[in-house]
């Protein structure tokens, strides 16, 4: 009788951890989410509170809680300077903040190795 072959050995994929935060929880009370874009295992969230805007990168799936590059950035249209916070960060990039009554905004956020940026929208 032939011996019973062996189970197989095959490392389970490390668990999914929720981020444990929220982009309303990032920018503060009293800010709503007004757009979000999908930046593979992270999420890019442009919030508003009746006065500024906030933009923030949340990280999903399996690095959360693990450090790496990311940044989360907004410019108001006209100005020549774009407000941002990148870096390596185990649950998010942000808050960044700007006040923009009456103009146009420009946002986006990376996560690794992707980029996406805004044209100039939400206009107001």
């Amino acid at each position: 009788m032939a011996a019973p072959a062996p189970a197989p050995t095959s490392a389970a994929a490390p668990a999914a951890k929720p981020n444990p935060y929220t982009a309303t929880q990032v920018c503060g009370s009293g800010y709503s989410q007004i757009d979000r874009h999908s930046l593979g295992s992270a999420m890019i969230y442009l919030l508003y509170d009746g006065s500024r805007n906030c933009v923030v990168t949340l990280k999903s799936g399996s690095g959360v809680g693990v450090a790496q590059a990311m940044g989360a950035w907004v410019q108001v249209e006209g100005s020549s300077t774009r407000q941002s916070d990148t870096g390596s960060f185990q649950y998010y990039a942000g808050p960044v903040y700007v006040t923009a009554p009456g103009k146009c905004v420009k946002w986006g956020g990376s996560h690794a190795g992707s980029t996406w940026t805004s044209g100039w929208e939400h206009c107001g």
